[in-house]
């Protein structure tokens, strides 16, 4: 499997890339908690191209995709500047999202993905994403470094999540 994690712009072949997997994991991850017609109303009403294009075209903000065999399987999202309650002040945070559809979920897929999110961020102190207790890519943020600090309530739906912490810059 030909496996590359690289930035993507908010270009109309990029959103289109991001919003299939969008559509993917909000089912699989919401799908065992909410009704399948509340998740259609979701993605049919809250997933808008022109909102993400604009996102994307923040200058604070990245956009990593992950493709295996040229097909998009991934996406982190970082959020320069992104703060939650807990973070101190005088602390540079981050906000990322870690997102894989659960049929590419393998070590080789999590690595590149992590690894390019990871080198993105050097610029930061703190690294953080609001994780859903059920999420299967939470175990892999915490082997890589995340600490749980804070619960929480996460996604569309505000089903029960953790804030992860990473500590890039002790300073």
């Amino acid at each position: 499997m030909d496996i590359i994690s690289k930035f993507t712009v908010g270009s109309e072949e990029g959103i289109s890339d991001l919003i299939t997997i969008i559509d993917s994991s909000v089912y699989t991850l919401h799908k065992d908690f909410v009704s399948e017609e509340n998740i259609k109303k979701y993605i049919h009403n809250e997933i808008d191209p022109r909102k993400m294009i604009n996102d994307l075209n923040d200058l604070s903000n990245q956009l990593i995709m992950t493709y295996a065999d040229q097909k998009p399987v991934g996406y982190s999202i970082i959020k320069s500047g992104s703060l939650h309650p807990g973070i101190p002040d005088g602390k540079r945070a981050t906000e990322i999202s870690f997102v894989i559809l659960s049929a590419f979920d393998f070590p080789e897929i999590r690595q590149s993905l992590w690894k390019k999110c990871r080198s993105a961020v050097s610029f930061t102190d703190i690294l953080w994403i609001n994780m859903l207790d059920h999420n299967p890519l939470s175990e892999f943020l915490k082997e890589s470094g995340f600490v749980p600090t804070i619960s929480s309530k996460a996604g569309p739906f505000q089903l029960p999540s953790h804030i992860l912490e990473l500590e890039i810059n002790k300073g």
